[in-house]
């Protein structure tokens, strides 16, 4: 199963998710973008320290969200419900496969994940610590279906 986080920046948010789930079910092929994002950018400091202290290395550059990404995904989630919208805006034709990662993992639950952007390490730790609820609940959800989606 192909699954894409997205959120703002392709720094923060949407990194830490895709590094969560394929260090925590290396089966999937995960990748991140961003509705806004700039072209090879690392993942912030602050990030990259938040998942340290996880024991998750964050390697990673940053990408635009494209048609072809979305394509490529059986499964789009993003951290909040704007960029749901404006994902469906953008990508009317694959409006079946976006949800937000909080909507999909909790089963209709509708609440964004902040954005740490800026914010110390502790902040970017809470964020990481919020990510990491709707990754183990997405995990089981994906198992729960049988594992088709493996």
């Amino acid at each position: 199963m192909n699954i894409l986080f997205v959120c703002t920046g392709n720094t923060c948010r949407s990194p830490m998710a895709a590094a969560m789930l394929k260090k925590k079910a290396p089966h999937l092929s995960v990748q991140s973008a961003g509705v806004f994002a700039s072209d090879n950018l690392p993942a912030s400091e602050q990030a990259i320290k938040a998942m340290d202290q996880k024991g998750i290395e964050l390697k990673h550059k940053s990408q635009m969200v494209t048609e072809s990404l979305v394509e490529w995904a059986d499964l789009v989630l993003t951290m909040t419900e704007q960029h749901k919208k404006q994902l469906n805006h953008l990508f009317p034709e694959h409006t079946t496969k976006i949800y937000s990662l909080v909507e999909y993992a909790a089963d209709g639950k509708q609440k964004d994940i902040n954005d740490p952007f800026g914010g110390d390490v502790s902040l970017y730790v809470e964020t990481a610590d919020e990510i990491e609820v709707y990754i183990d609940l997405l995990i089981e959800k994906l198992q729960n279906l049988g594992g088709q989606n493996e």
